[in-house]
């Protein structure tokens, strides 16, 4: 077993943990000092164990926020994965609209138009 001095919001406390776990509980620890150094400038000096409840609470209800904020994004994910996939099984039809008779003729007589004068063009430069 390590044996660790943290602080936490001004007062040291011997911890142990397992071997290879030190760089975890210090982080821990500074996460709850972080929140303990929150409560002592905003109240003042209190007794320890109040002070490592409420920075306790405090941290536990940042925990919870971020749990429900991950509930959230994967729920999220969820429903965009089955959108996906309803895609991916139905993909959308496309129809492309039928294009009138009276439009392709005019078209066409004016395409026939155009070449009857490109004719008459050649014509008259041979000449």
């Amino acid at each position: 077993m390590a044996e660790l001095k943290i602080m936490i919001g001004g007062r040291e406390f011997d911890v142990a943990c397992q071997e290879g776990e030190e760089p975890f509980l210090r982080s821990a620890a500074r996460l709850l000092d972080n929140e303990a150094q929150t409560l002592v400038s905003q109240i003042g000096r209190m007794p320890e164990a109040r002070m490592l409840l409420m920075a306790g609470l405090m941290l536990a209800d940042k925990a919870a926020g971020l749990d429900d904020q991950l509930r959230m994004a994967e729920e999220r994910a969820m429903v965009a994965e089955r959108v996906a996939a309803d895609a991916r099984a139905h993909p959308e039809r496309i129809e492309v609209p039928v294009i009138p008779d009276i439009v392709t003729d005019t078209f066409s007589e004016i395409a026939a138009r155009a070449e009857a004068l490109a004719e008459r063009m050649e014509e008259r430069l041979r000449a």
